[in-house]
């Protein structure tokens, strides 16, 4: 258990580093894919800062560009992807452009990612160990039989039974909570500082779920690890993050603290996304679950204007054609809605400060339903 008391001086919280000091920085993120339809905008311009220790949650539905925006960090693109702009740099170094085998001892060693289905992301001819083995041997100096110990001890700590046995299975005989357990305890393998968890829980069941948040949780306060959340589950953000991002159609459109969000979520679209989530305060007689109509644009055909404009209630006459600059519409607070401080609260849920007359009658004009 040495090497994992080691992993706690390196991840920030007991090096006297101070939990708000920005260990991630990406501005201006821009990543393309060139395809035969045309080029997709998967990321465009999107600007985040990741503090040391704290849990970043990236929301939106599928296609918003979450995933591309993790791929981007850790420059594992496909070969149609190319980031045409922007910056990341990590403790001050900048990434983008890095050479392969700087950017290699960076990735795993510093800065590693969780995938969402675990039994694609891992060898299935290998041993959960000799995967392991593999990862600790890439970064550290060490020799075989003193990875393997390493291994078993990272195996224990979060939470496999009989890892002495586990680490000679291969991934096809854990069950779905074991695989992404393993998972983790792969990426904690070399000490990282950055953890980026894609949709870690989406595979498992409820009970299964709770236990990896909780272990995530408990390994964040052991090792002052910084964590990027991915996810589509605004549960999961409640209980887990510091901080929100909100996606959609390639950008950014909401980005607070999640009790602020939470509170007073300043967009149309974000405020959809709680809409659609239940609530264990509501009558679930009265208390209607409102879906967001329509589907996410295409990254091709992007809509003019503000790209959420055509699924969007409030929408008026400015959203068709001129999209929204985002700017601090609350202290620390940003939202790319032309009319964010004018929406108002909703059947009980804090969505901004009331509609001006003007916000009011655009929206009466339309035959807007509010409820």
């Amino acid at each position: 258990m040495a090497d994992l008391n080691a992993c706690e001086n390196a991840g920030g919280a007991a090096t006297g580093f101070d939990d708000a000091d920005t260990i991630l920085a990406v501005d201006g993120l821009r990543t393309y894919f060139d395809t035969d339809e045309g080029t997709v905008k998967a990321v465009d311009g999107v600007s985040f800062e990741l503090k040391r220790g704290e849990t970043l949650a990236i929301v939106g539905e599928s296609g918003s560009g979450k995933t591309v925006t993790a791929l981007s960090v850790l420059a594992l693109l496909p070969k149609s992807a190319k980031i045409i702009a922007g910056s990341i740099a990590f403790e001050g170094r900048e990434l983008v452009g890095l050479p392969a085998a700087e950017m290699q001892k960076i990735r795993g060693a510093e800065i590693a990612m969780i995938f969402q289905d675990p039994l694609t992301a891992m060898n299935p001819v290998f041993t959960i160990g000799n995967q392991i083995v593999e990862a600790i041997r890439l970064h550290r100096d060490v020799s075989k039989e003193e990875a393997r110990e390493q291994a078993i001890a990272l195996l224990d700590r979060v939470g496999i039974p009989e890892p002495a046995q586990r680490v000679d299975e291969y991934p096809h005989q854990l069950s779905g909570g074991m695989r992404q357990r393993a998972m983790i305890a792969m990426s904690l393998s070399c000490c990282q500082k950055v953890l980026i968890a894609d949709e870690p829980t989406t595979a498992l069941d409820v009970t299964i779920q709770a236990q990896i948040l909780a272990l995530m949780e408990d390994l964040q306060r052991e090792i002052g690890i910084s964590i990027i959340l991915i996810t589509h589950d605004l549960g999961v953000v409640a209980e887990m993050a510091d901080r929100v991002l909100v996606m959609y159609g390639g950008r950014k459109v909401e980005y607070a603290e999640v009790g602020e969000l939470f509170a007073d979520s300043m967009h149309p679209y974000t405020w959809g996304l709680l809409r659609s989530l239940p609530r264990l305060d509501a009558d679930r007689h009265s208390e209607r679950l409102l879906p967001i109509p329509g589907v996410p644009p295409s990254l091709i055909h992007l809509p003019e204007g503000c790209h959420f404009s055509p699924r969007c209630r409030f929408r008026q006459e400015i959203c068709f054609h001129e999209y929204p600059e985002l700017r601090e519409v609350a202290p620390a607070h940003w939202s790319a809605c032309h009319f964010a401080e004018t929406l108002l609260e909703h059947e009980g849920h804090a969505i901004g400060v009331e509609l001006d007359e003007a916000a009011a009658a655009g929206i009466a004009a339309m035959g807007v339903d509010r409820r």
